[in-house]
């Protein structure tokens, strides 16, 4: 039998982490793998395990990969990941890029330590709500100007998909026994389309308000009356909190009082009862809604690269491309590979299975990438990958769809007594093109009748 073996040189520059989770219908075992935890299978009813994944740009090509029990934190998880593409790559200068979870300053220490760069958004924990609108409403208020993220968009137009400004931050965090100190870049980013979003979810919220204030005082079957401005005031600020319009609408109560008269029975004094009645209206701070508006869609990054190499436009597309990790998983558990619900019973199996398909996934993310790549050199598009539409064409054909290709070869062998003879249908046009995409020859093919 014939070996062939490929070496592609694809250059480290970007490594992007992430992690997963899968599930299984396997009962937990107190020292096993399988664990209850958070599910990012939406299934927190099944034990899982954790799987933490480090990919290659620009295929997504996975470098290294960590199995852990289902209930591990995702943070701890990034620093043995890093550890290992620096040991597997054997250099510096690498740009880890990851989501909030890997925005642990001990993280950014220590890739920061190693001569590495990081690129990843931070949460709330790091930087409030609340202080980064404050910052952002001064930054605006002084008239300075924002960078401008444009892209070219379908119809040739370009199109400016974010904008924002950048600030610096003096880090520095005690890792054993010494201290690291760094700066660290701050990119206020604003996403376009997140901000239109935001801001047509607060128009919304705000007509909810409105319509549940102004209906505060009419009564309902089983609704409880409101005798008391304070009851009304704690019923407005329910409103208010819940559908997060605080200081967004100016509300209003006003009160009068009068008298019911009172059945007489038996001769007694007919004494009037006083009914306090409330008219509550609402009405918009336009001020504050205008405010509001500008601070919305934004999110802030770090990075401790320097500008000129990841400029704000560059940082923004990088974490943009972040979905290749994400695709990479979705492959991992669902077609082709299927590793997800896990059926096998033993934790080695488990982990066994697991890096045997992350080894087809490295295939399935080169083959991909080399067929890209080459239509790109040669600026081509394939077409006859869409049965229901053979005249489309394409220029980023998957994987499936370009295996799906060769479906229909069959090798017939047909051997009696003194004879053997061996058949294989001619390679398609589609085929032949699909090999040379790849950099094998038809050969390869032909040969399967010898090898046989």
């Amino acid at each position: 039998m014939g070996q062939l073996l490929r070496v592609y040189a694809l250059s480290a520059s970007c490594v992007r982490l992430d992690t997963t989770t899968v599930s299984s219908y396997a009962d937990v075992s107190e020292e096993g793998l399988l664990q209850l935890g958070h599910s990012k299978d939406h299934r927190p009813d099944l034990p899982q395990i954790k799987i933490a994944l480090a990919t290659l740009d620009p295929f997504g090509v996975p470098l290294a990969s960590e199995v852990l029990c289902g209930e591990k934190a995702d943070d701890p998880v990034y620093v043995p990941l890093v550890d290992r593409v620096h040991q597997g790559l054997g250099r510096a200068g690498l740009l880890y890029v990851g989501d909030c979870k890997m925005a642990a300053e001990k993280t950014r220490a220590h890739i920061q330590a190693q001569g590495d760069f990081y690129l990843c958004p931070l949460s709330a924990l790091h930087v409030p709500p609340a202080t980064l609108a404050q910052n952002v409403e001064a930054y605006l208020a002084a008239g300075s100007p924002l960078i401008q993220v444009v892209r070219e968009a379908e119809t040739d137009q370009p199109k400016c998909i974010a904008q924002g400004y950048q600030t610096l931050v003096e880090m520095s965090v005690n890792e054993g026994n010494q201290t690291i100190h760094w700066q660290e870049r701050r990119l206020m980013i604003q996403s376009i389309d997140a901000s239109l979003a935001a801001q047509s979810n607060l128009l919304q919220r705000l007509e909810k308000a409105e319509k549940a204030i102004g209906e505060l005082m009419v009564r309902k079957q089983g609704k409880p009356r409101l005798s008391n401005r304070v009851q009304v005031q704690e019923q407005v600020q329910s409103i208010l909190s819940s559908l997060r319009v605080e200081g967004l609408l100016q509300v209003s109560i006003q009160e009068a009082v009068a008298e019911q008269p009172v059945r007489v029975y038996r001769g007694k004094l007919s004494v009037p009862r006083q009914i306090w009645s409330f008219q509550v209206h609402a009405q918009r701070d336009q001020q504050a809604i205008e405010r509001a508006m500008k601070v919305l869609g934004w999110r802030v990054y770090a990075t401790n690269q320097q500008t000129a190499a990841l400029g704000l436009s560059a940082a923004v597309e990088a974490y943009r491309d972040q979905y290749l990790v994400e695709r990479n998983f979705g492959r991992l558990k669902g077609h082709p590979l299927s590793l997800g619900p896990l059926y096998v019973q033993r934790d080695d199996h488990r982990v066994g299975l697991i890096r045997l398909l992350t080894i087809a996934l490295r295939v399935v993310t080169v083959l991909e990438g080399v067929v890209r790549s080459a239509l790109a050199e040669q600026r081509q598009e394939i077409a006859g990958l869409f049965a229901g539409n053979p005249k489309r064409r394409t220029a980023q054909p998957t994987t499936e769809r370009l295996l799906e290709a060769f479906n229909e070869i069959t090798l017939t062998i047909v051997s009696g007594s003194g004879f053997v003879q061996r058949h294989l249908p001619p390679l398609s046009a589609l085929q032949q093109q699909i090999l040379a995409l790849c950099g094998f020859s038809s050969a390869v093919y032909t040969r399967l009748n010898d090898d046989s």
